[in-house]
């Protein structure tokens, strides 16, 4: 017969793995959301656009992309658990108001552009199913409005994390496409690169739309409100990974689904309700169904999270109340900028004549061209000892900050060069 003490040690091993995984589940939403939003109408179009274009050749910007994501997204995680404060009151207090204002513009305007484009994405999403945009359009505004004004903290994170089921669609919808994956292997592995003017536009968009200033605003006021610890660190670095891989992943299966259909057979696209409309007759019903489904999933979340970043970061720049939990007359100025940003991007959308296009691929542009003085104030924080004592930035993440900047700065300079040429 086993003794108790014969027993003690495997029951405290599995002890510890319970408690390891409840620790675990219990940080992840920040990283986790932050990363899958980043797979929005806009990021979704860019994507299709990337593999009907150019089929698995400019596969491994969308993986240095995700590499970049993983860098900076963790960056600002441990910067908001460090400091107890959000990007736009960092860069306020570490830079002056002036600097935080300017930040706060740059952020405001990238992230209404942004949220017009999840907006165009729900419109174009529920046309293919014959729901007009009059009808989709406002009814998606008010549902998000009411879920992050009327409910608390954890009920909404669950319900988000809940809606992020939806891209297995866009896994199924790749697989089903039926792609060259001896072909996508050697996209994503060896870099090669048409020197034109549309090509260095979609690769920059393709950088925009998966490291978005939005996403580094958002996870770090994020992780701030969901009052996460320096002991939160190890588990948060699983979170924020998990986040971008995912969102790799995704993006991967949307690039390789257009490759093997429309870049195969010549189709030519503009959005990703496009692409889900030209793959029924190339790759099946299916296939364009769950396409559609998960633009519109993907618009969802999106069109919740965005403004969350915008209402933190105004919130963050006045000193006002800003967290999920807090009662509306506790909150007002928060709730309202999430109001305003919802009820101006979804009026934008519904112009007569709105140019959705242009409005999805280039807010993914001025994504990009926006993102780089954000992250120069963000390296220059994560050096600050004053502000992030023990977990200032060590001399390699410091040059692997400024290598990824450098990256960044190339493809926004390239393009500014041939379209002037």
């Amino acid at each position: 017969m086993t003794s108790t003490g014969d027993r003690a040690p495997g029951g405290s091993v599995r002890t510890g793995r319970r408690t390891r995984l409840l620790a675990l589940v219990a940080v992840l939403g920040p990283g986790l959301l932050a990363g899958l939003s980043d797979d929005d109408p806009a990021g979704i179009t860019t994507y299709s656009v990337l593999g009907a274009q150019y089929g698995y050749q400019l596969l491994w910007v969308l993986l240095l992309s995700t590499l970049a994501l993983i860098v900076f997204h963790s960056l600002g995680a441990r910067m908001g658990v460090v400091t107890g404060q959000g990007l736009i009151g960092l860069i306020r207090q570490r830079y002056g108001v002036r600097a935080g204002g300017i930040a706060l513009v740059v952020l405001v305007a990238a992230n209404v552009g942004t949220t017009c484009a999840e907006f165009a994405g729900i419109a174009g999403g529920f046309e293919l199913f014959g729901v007009s945009r009059y009808v989709a359009v406002p009814v998606a505004a008010v549902a998000v409005t009411v879920l992050v004004n009327r409910g608390n903290f954890h009920r909404v994170e669950h319900i988000l994390i809940g809606l992020s089921a939806v891209f297995v669609a866009y896994v199924a919808a790749g697989i089903l496409a039926g792609p060259d994956w001896g072909q996508a292997l050697h996209g994503l592995v060896v870099p090669t690169m048409p020197l034109t003017r549309d090509a260095v536009l979609i690769a920059t968009a393709t950088v925009g739309t998966t490291l978005a200033p939005w996403g580094l605003s958002f996870i770090q006021s994020y992780a701030v409100d969901k009052k996460l610890t320096v002991a939160d660190l190890r588990y948060e670095r699983i979170d924020v990974a998990t986040g971008a891989v995912l969102t790799g992943v995704i993006g991967f299966f949307v690039v390789v689904a257009c490759a093997a259909t429309l870049h195969v057979q010549g189709v030519a696209i503009n959005d990703a309700a496009d692409a889900a409309g030209a793959l029924e007759p190339l790759a099946g019903s299916l296939a364009s169904a769950l396409f559609a489904v998960g633009l519109i999933g993907a618009a969802l979340l999106a069109a919740a999270i965005l403004p969350l970043s915008t209402a933190y970061s105004i919130c963050e720049y006045t000193g006002s109340e800003a967290a999920l939990d807090d009662r509306f007359t506790d909150a007002r100025p928060f709730y309202l900028s999430y109001v305003v940003v919802i009820g101006v991007s979804a009026l934008i959308v519904l112009l007569p004549g709105a140019p959705l296009i242009p409005i999805l691929v280039l807010s993914q542009v001025l994504n990009a061209v926006l993102l780089l003085p954000l992250l120069v104030f963000m390296y220059g924080i994560a050096r600050d000892r004053d502000l992030m004592g023990d977990h200032t930035a060590s001399r390699p993440a410091a040059a692997l900050y400024l290598a990824t900047i450098a990256v960044i700065a190339l493809c926004v300079g390239a393009l500014f060069v041939l379209s002037v040429a």
